[in-house]
């Protein structure tokens, strides 16, 4: 399993953490905590769907104790089911059959840019997210080579050494629930983290709240499954 670590001269820095309140941003929010000494969560209202995250991120947050920020984009994105509701999450995307429905054209660029400003303006020049290239839905702003490229352009807007650090880059979902139980908060995850792309919470299951009629919920139960059949969560209930 391959984590990403801090750079060297990172302990003891602080980290901003861009927090929806699923489960991959939950995670990478504790892994924060055990890497930096201070860390701060930002969210994004950019009129997605599943809203129900944000009231979750507000409830992890304050039992982390990290200070959560909510910046309102609504509006701002557009062309994705998790955007425009009437859309099936669990069709092709419209503009390129190759990616799911779920793609939200400029998501992460605008996220990401709007959270280094943010964090330069608190002295923060370290961001962390929970973006994946190995489990992911096929999500072009997600690789790795993407986030370098924002890392960059980033400092050079700038003018500082901005580092984004992505934990679960190379992890796969299975690996991102060990990752959970390892840090002490596989219970926290399952019962308080939201994916579900219909914000559905009416139903709880032994990997988290949802339905499996949506990509989301079906990714995030199948790790379960193989995370709990090789042993892995050892805290489960």
């Amino acid at each position: 399993m391959n984590v990403s670590q801090p750079p060297s001269d990172s302990p003891g820095s602080t980290a901003l953490v861009l927090f929806s309140g699923g489960q991959d941003s939950t995670t990478c929010l504790f892994w924060a905590k055990e890497h930096f000494e201070t860390v701060r969560a930002v969210g994004f209202d950019y009129g997605q769907k599943h809203r129900v995250e944000l009231t979750q991120a507000r409830k992890i947050a304050d039992e982390a104790e990290v200070p959560f920020s909510v910046l309102d984009v609504d509006g701002m994105l557009e062309g994705s089911a998790l955007t425009e509701h009437d859309k099936d999450v669990s069709a092709s995307h419209e503009k390129d059959e190759n990616l799911p429905a779920s793609f939200v054209p400029g998501r992460n660029a605008l996220f990401l840019s709007l959270a280094a400003s943010h964090a330069y303006n608190h002295d923060i020049s370290d961001l962390v997210g929970g973006m994946c290239q190995t489990d992911y839905s096929g999500y072009p702003d997600c690789r790795r080579v993407f986030i370098d490229s924002m890392e960059t352009s980033l400092s050079l807007a700038l003018d500082v050494d901005v580092r984004i650090h992505t934990p679960l880059m190379y992890l796969t979902k299975a690996e991102t629930w060990k990752l959970a139980n390892d840090l002490g908060v596989l219970d926290i995850v399952r019962r308080e983290s939201h994916t579900d792309y219909n914000g559905d919470r009416s139903q709880f299951n032994e990997w988290g709240y949802g339905k499996l009629d949506n990509p989301a919920s079906k990714l995030r139960a199948e790790g379960y499954r193989e995370a709990k059949e090789k042993g892995w969560l050892d805290s489960a209930e």
